[in-house]
C-alpha cells in the first residue's frame, strides 16, 4: 500500500469507532474517521463468529488486496475500520472488492 498504513492500536480503533459514521452491507460494516493526517489508515477487525483463523486471515487478505488495489481511488486522511460480517465467510475475491467498493462509494470517499 503506497498512499497507508494499518491501524494497529486499540486506542486508534476505538477513536473511529466512537465517530460512529458507518454504513454496512451484506458483508461488511464500515467506518470512517478523518485522522488530520496525510495518508490513510486501514484497520480490519474480523470476530471468531466468521470462523476459524484460518477463514478470518482470509477474508483480511482479500480485504487488503481489494483496498491495494483501488488505493488510488480513495480520498486522502482518512482513518478506515472495516468488520467482517459472518456471512462474508464463503464469498469470493470478487464479491469483496464490489462490497468493500459499495461501502466507499455509500460514504463518499472515493474520488473517481
Amino acid at each position: 500500500m503506497k498512499f497507508s498504513e494499518s491501524l494497529k492500536k486499540t486506542s486508534d480503533f476505538q477513536t473511529v469507532y466512537k465517530k460512529r459514521k458507518s454504513k454496512a452491507n451484506k458483508y461488511l460494516i464500515m467506518y470512517v474517521h478523518k485522522n488530520g493526517l496525510n495518508i490513510n489508515r486501514l484497520g480490519i477487525s474480523c470476530s471468531k463468529k466468521v470462523g476459524n483463523s484460518v477463514v478470518r486471515h482470509r477474508m483480511a487478505r482479500l480485504i487488503r488486496e481489494s483496498y491495494r488495489l483501488h488505493e488510488e481511488y480513495f480520498n486522502i486522511g482518512l482513518d478506515m475500520v472495516v468488520v467482517v460480517r459472518p456471512s462474508a465467510k464463503d464469498i469470493d475475491y470478487h464479491k469483496m472488492n464490489s462490497a468493500l467498493m459499495h461501502l466507499a462509494n455509500l460514504h463518499h470517499i472515493t474520488c473517481k
